[in-house]
């Protein structure tokens, strides 16, 4: 089995500043589009996780909810999940999202879903609504940034 997670190969010996996670090229991806683009689906940088757009396609493959904005979401955020996690890092360190809906009468079931797995969490959010996705049956798409916090914490730093 194939390693899921890289350090960038162009690095000094030692010393890599990211690693990407879960390496994909998407004439695999995309077999009804002319693509051949090398891509991850996160990276880490230092203590930040960059993780590419999320939607209602498993790592098989398999799209989840056909026509079920709410459904595609709370895959894509069962995805969210998984990469953090194979990050080093989870939920609870989101610090930034953002949501792409291709119909703004999809605003309320995505939200909705993606609150469920955000509570507690407060990140900056934004969200657009876009004529389209890379695929006709994606409704929404979710990208996230986090963070792996330090272990320690100064003690100059004031607690929030």
């Amino acid at each position: 089995m194939q390693s899921l997670i890289h350090p960038d190969p162009r690095e000094s010996p030692g010393m890599p500043t990211h690693t990407r996670i879960r390496m994909f090229n998407t004439k695999e991806t995309y077999p009804n589009q002319s693509l051949d683009n090398d891509l991850c689906q996160a990276v880490r940088a230092g203590n930040t996780i960059y993780v590419r757009g999320q939607v209602g396609t498993d790592f098989d493959g398999i799209l989840v909810g056909l026509g079920d904005p709410r459904a595609q979401a709370e895959q894509a955020m069962k995805n969210v999940k998984q990469l953090l996690e194979e990050a080093g890092s989870d939920l609870s360190h989101i610090v930034k999202t953002t949501t792409y809906l291709i119909d703004p009468r999809y605003r309320e079931p995505v939200y909705q879903e993606v609150g469920k797995w955000l509570k507690g969490v407060y990140p900056i959010s934004t969200g657009l609504v876009v004529s389209a996705l890379g695929q006709p049956q994606w409704l929404m798409e979710i990208d996230v940034i986090a963070v792996i916090p330090d272990d320690t914490v100064s003690s100059d730093t004031p607690a929030p």
